[in-house]
C-alpha cells in the first residue's frame, strides 16, 4: 500500500531536515531526532554518504516514523534512495525525479515558490508542495498561494524557526520543514544535548 505522505505530515507537523558534512554524525542525528519524538526525517542527498545514513536511520527507526530523502534531482537518484530504503522523497523545485518517485510509489514533497510552480509540482504528481523558501514571503504569502489552491497540502520551509512556526501552521501549512534551527550543527558532528532539547521544543510546539 503507498504510504499517504499527506495524512502522515498532517497529523505530526514536523518534518525534520538533515544537512550536514559527517556520514556518521547525520545518522547519531536521526537516531536523535526520532528518539526525541520527531517522527518523519528527511536526509538531503548533498550529505556526504546520504544513502548510508538513510538505510541506518531507517534500520533503528521506532515503529510508526517515516525516512525519506531529500535533494533528491533526477530519476538515477531515486533510484538510489529506494534502493536505501527511503520511504519518501523531497525536492528543491519542480524536477525530473518527481515522475520517476511516483512511478515506483514513492510519494514525493516538490519544492514550489510560485502559483505557477505549485500547481506543476501537483501536476507533476506530487502529493505535497513544499513551500521553499518559505522565508521569502512568510505566513502572509502561504495564505495569499492557499486562497486560489486550497486543496494543494503546503508544507512551509526554509527559514523556520520556533518563533515562525505557529504562524505557518495558522496561515495553512499541514506541516513545517526545519533544517538549521532544528538541526544545527548536529549533522556535521555537532553536539547532539542541544538538538535533543531542540528537538523537544518543536515536538512540544507540534503537538
Amino acid at each position: 500500500m503507498t504510504l499517504n505522505l499527506t495524512a502522515e505530515l498532517a497529523a505530526t507537523r514536523l518534518l525534520a531536515v538533515i544537512r550536514g558534512t559527517d556520514t556518521a554524525a547525520a545518522i547519531a542525528t536521526g537516531t536523535a531526532l526520532l528518539a526525541a519524538g520527531v517522527r518523519v526525517v528527511e536526509v538531503a542527498l548533498t550529505t556526504p554518504g546520504a544513502l548510508d545514513a538513510i538505510a541506518a536511520i531507517r534500520a533503528t527507526a521506532p515503529a510508526g516514523s517515516l525516512v525519506g530523502a531529500g535533494t533528491v534531482l533526477t530519476p538515477a537518484a531515486v533510484a538510489d534512495v529506494a534502493a536505501a530504503g527511503a520511504q519518501f522523497v523531497v525536492t528543491p523545485a519542480v524536477v525530473d525525479s518527481i515522475p520517476e518517485a511516483v512511478r515506483r510509489g514513492l510519494p514525493v514533497t516538490a519544492g514550489a515558490l510560485t502559483p505557477t510552480e505549485a500547481y506543476a509540482a501537483v501536476r507533476a504528481g506530487a502529493s505535497v508542495v513544499k513551500l521553499f523558501p518559505a522565508s521569502v514571503g512568510g505566513p502572509a504569502y502561504l495564505k495569499a498561494l492557499r486562497d486560489p489552491f486550497p486543496d494543494i497540502p503546503f508544507v512551509a520551509v526554509g527559514g523556520v524557526g520556533l518563533a515562525e512556526l505557529p504562524g505557518y501552521l495558522a496561515a495553512g501549512a499541514i506541516a513545517v520543514g526545519v533544517g538549521g534551527p532544528l538541526v544545527g550543527d548536529a549533522a556535521s558532528g555537532g553536539d547532539l544535548g542541544p538538538l535533543r532539547e531542540r528537538a523537544r521544543a518543536y515536538v512540544a510546539a507540534t503537538s
